[in-house]
């Protein structure tokens, strides 16, 4: 994060630098940390520590000038009763750039210290932080701490939208404010955020922008819960890192993790239907108040020695043992420089508390011990050491006066200290720039000499090469990276990212900013590399929001004409395949699809009608038939269907339905719900705006979906044909996984975070339709069904065989059920065993023995 970035000075800014926002918005700023920390006297008053940092210095006056909030934590824990009235205004003398900014425009987000504690330390700095700079080994993973990271985020998304709402209350602001969340502490709250504002019909845009570096797919992907990050953070309009390679890893990861459709060229990302745009904007200092630092500052280093600088916080992202190492080892093979040049290195003590941080702390005092007894004489010692807070005007001063500096992380987001050596260089003949290609700044400073901090040796060399470098190409070097630095300002990084912001800008410096509807073409990599030219087809289909736009009532749930009119014509081609699995029953799915020749499963498979009208029913433990009708009865007397709530009899399960219920009273309607479903021995599922009330038998889309195809292709249906499954909801999760790698899969996905087994994303029932149509265009080739043929049983080739079983639900209680109206088949094919158990799911066993062979309906 910016703060952690900046953070070796103890002292605030002086002055505001100024960034006029080409925009008259509002600006909402959301950060794990307030721009100022509250501290409390003995006699319980309270006032305000500014805080230094890029991201303060550049923000505040944004949000000061166009009457914005600031959300974040104020510092310490405060009552649960605290008002933020009572934030105390800044103090009269103080310049800082967060002097004007009134207690008004702060929302503090406040919680229990214990579960902070496992948010702060424990996710974010001993998860997040690790992780991201691509040191796994350092990672630690627990539930427990990523639960108070969720739990936490929701937090800040609740106080976020009460100052939304503050916003849109003042009459003062114009245009849609906008909301621009910080770091790698609230990667989930843009989600929240949204959710949240939108039931409000809010209006306003959201921003993300990531401190650290975004770690590439293979590193990402380590994280068990790396799908929630990337949609929280897809839940922005905007998302912006330092650098294009960190975006490029965002994207990658998008389409890897989430099978997002993606433009690599554009930065832009397609998720619940919306194009988010990823961009560079690489932060800035302000420049011109480093020059007057640099300017005003004493003389701090009266040595005559040449002085190698490095200036960092003591984190072990920052290489300081390997700088350590590399100095040793120039020192072993220059022993020229020996008495005429100095190493001075200030660490700034960091997380003091963590015992990782307490051992590198023990190790850089042994290493800088054993290279100054090593090294040093009579009258010169290799390495000063400083370990602490060094005050501004201070820094400054050893900015300008070294020789050298050393900016050698081992992984770093974007590092202001080589920055601020670069504005501070106004000696003549100026200094050295190394920087490490592996921190943010290696991607920028262009004329810096690079030094990778892995390779010892030829660390050294580096340092032997600029401590030997001509002064003219010293001085061609600098001069470059200050006018660089002095025109991409931290001025610059607001400005750049207001710009971006742009909500009517079809085009900005990257490129388009809206990614084009999905069409045909869009599918042919992904499934023509699967489906090859000589493989049959299954397409196995979910109905409401695959096949069906979601509607308020199942009843207004209609299939698209064009739809439909593909469907049917890819029902007579011969090599595909088509069976629609549904939550509906199965003579309601039938009807709303009504295209004969597929198969239609209902009751997400416990019913299944084949196309030649035989039919197969799981058989449920009798006493359950008798159970839907009173839960039925018990959720109508129990008063949960109310306020627009309403249950679904299905036969065979139960649906309570909750869409047209207010958000705000959905929450003890479902939970009521839930309870009586499981008292009545159901299993309770989430679906769209309901909760289905299933029996407890094992069976689901997933093994229907298997039952389907090895019943339409024998058992060995895995090697004679291809899978497409889509479908949109959490029930067809459990086909997902069944299929997972022998399936194309789709996942209809809205904005809201979800957790799926699909290899790709679409965002629509328009996509699926799309998706269709390249099928079609795939198989149009191929020769239709003859008509005779059609009206069989679709089993291909004779391969398959029909496993008929039926049950009929409505027994009365203590009654045998009636016998099944079709017979079980005969004369299987030989190549096929007519054991059950032998099939790699099993067919329901203990069937009741008065099965009549008679065809009856």
């Amino acid at each position: 994060m910016a703060s952690e970035q900046k953070n070796h000075r103890c002292e605030p800014e002086i002055t505001i630098t100024a960034a006029d926002s080409p925009s008259k918005r509002s600006l909402i700023v959301v950060s794990n940390r307030l721009p100022f920390v509250l501290k409390k006297a003995a006699d319980g008053r309270m006032t305000r520590l500014a805080s230094a940092g890029g991201l303060v210095t550049a923000v505040a006056p944004v949000v000061i000038k166009g009457k914005g909030l600031w959300v974040g934590w104020p510092g310490l824990h405060l009552p649960k009763d605290f008002n933020d009235a009572n934030i105390p205004e800044s103090d009269p003398s103080d310049q800082s750039p967060t002097a004007g900014l009134k207690s008004e425009q702060v929302v503090t987000v406040n919680c229990d210290p214990d579960l902070f504690e496992m948010y702060y330390n424990g996710c974010c700095n001993g998860t997040h932080w690790p992780l991201f700079h691509s040191m796994p080994g350092r990672t630690i993973f627990s539930a427990d701490h990523w639960r108070a990271y969720v739990k936490v985020n929701k937090l800040f998304a609740e106080k976020t939208v009460d100052a939304l709402e503050r916003c849109s209350q003042n009459k003062g602001n114009n245009g849609v404010p906008i909301v621009w969340i910080h770091d790698y502490h609230l990667m989930l709250c843009a989600n929240y955020i949204r959710e949240l504002a939108e039931e409000k019909n809010i209006e306003f845009q959201l921003a993300f922008f990531l401190h650290i570096p975004f770690p590439p797919w293979d590193i990402f992907r380590l994280f068990p819960w790396s799908d929630e990050i990337l949609q929280g953070m897809l839940g922005c309009d905007m998302v912006g890192f330092h650098i294009r390679d960190y975006c490029l890893n965002f994207v990658d990861c998008c389409q890897r993790n989430l099978g997002c459709r993606v433009d690599r060229k554009n930065l832009l990302v397609e998720h619940g239907g919306r194009s988010v745009r990823v961009r560079p904007l690489p932060i800035g200092i302000p420049f011109d108040r480093f020059v007057e630092l640099a300017t005003k500052a004493k003389k701090v280093i009266k040595t005559k020695h040449k002085v190698i600088l490095g200036v960092d916080r003591l984190d072990y992202t920052k290489g300081l043992v390997n700088r350590l190492k590399a100095f040793e080892v120039f020192l072993e093979r220059h022993p020229e420089h020996i008495g005429t040049v100095s190493f001075l290195q200030i660490a700034v003590p960091s997380r003091t508390d963590v015992l990782e941080y307490q051992q590198l702390k023990e190790e850089m005092d042994q290493l800088v011990g054993r290279i100054n007894g090593r090294f040093s004489t009579a009258i010169w010692s290799p390495i000063r050491y400083i370990f602490g807070c060094v005050g501004q005007s201070e820094l400054a001063a050893y900015y300008r006066d070294a020789a050298v500096a050393l900016v050698t992380p081992l992984r770093d987001g974007m590092n202001l200290v080589a920055k601020e050596f670069v504005a501070c260089q106004i000696n003549e003949p100026p200094g050295v720039l190394i920087v490490s290609p592996f921190a943010g700044a290696g991607e920028t400073m262009h004329e810096a000499l690079l030094c990778n901090p892995y390779e010892l040796d030829a660390a050294a060399e580096v340092i032997n090469r600029a401590l030997t470098m001509p002064v003219d190409e010293r001085t061609l070097r600098m001069s470059r990276l200050r006018r660089r630095e002095k025109e991409h300002d931290v001025d610059h990084w607001m400005r750049s990212f207001m710009k971006a912001m742009g909500s009517d800008v079809e085009e900005d410096d990257i490129g388009t900013t809206r990614l084009q509807p999905v069409t045909i073409d869009d599918f042919d990599d992904y499934l023509l590399n699967y489906i090859g030219s000589n493989h049959k087809l299954a397409l196995l289909l979910d109905y409401d929001g695959t096949l069906a736009p979601i509607a308020p009532h199942p009843d207004l749930a209609t299939l698209p004409l064009e739809t439909k009119n593909v469907l049917q014509r890819l029902s007579i081609l011969s090599d595909v395949y088509i069976a629609v699995i549904s939550g509906r029953g199965v003579e309601n799915v039938k009807d709303m699809v009504g295209i004969e020749g597929i198969t239609y499963a209902g009751n997400h498979g416990l019913e299944i009608l084949h196309p030649d009208g035989s039919k197969f029913v799981h058989p449920m433990p009798v006493e359950y038939a008798a159970k839907v009708s009173g839960l039925l009865r018990a959720l109508q007397d129990s008063k949960v269907c109310r306020d627009g709530a309403w249950v679904e009899n299905k036969g065979a399960l139960l649906t309570f339905h909750y869409r047209e219920t207010p958000n705000e009273l959905r929450g003890p309607l479902i939970e009521n719900a839930r309870k009586l479903m499981e008292q009545f021995g159901f299993k309770t599922t989430d679906a769209h705006c309901a909760l289905e009330a299933k029996p407890p038998v094992q069976w689901n889309k997933g093994r229907a979906a298997i039952y389907i195809l090895r019943t339409a292709f024998g058992v060995d249906w895995c090697e004679r044909i291809k899978i497409i499954y889509a479908g949109d909801d959490n029930t067809d999760e459990d086909a997902m996984t069944a299929l997972r790698g022998m399936a194309a899969t789709f996942r209809i996905a809205s904005s809201n975070i979800i957790k799926t087994a699909a290899e790709r994303r679409l965002p629509s029932t328009d996509s699926v339709l799309s998706m269709l149509k390249w099928v079609e265009r795939h198989f149009m080739i191929k020769k239709p069904k003859d008509n005779a043929r059609a009206k069989k049983h679709s089993f291909k080739d004779g391969v398959g065989f029909p496993i008929h079983m039926s049950f009929d639900l409505t027994t009365s209680p203590g009654r045998s059920p009636r016998a099944s109206p079709i017979p079980f088949p005969v004369n299987l094919p030989t190549n096929h065993s007519s054991d059950p158990r032998a099939s790699p799911i099993p067919f329901p066993v203990n069937l009741p023995t008065n099965h009549s062979s008679d065809e009856h309906h």
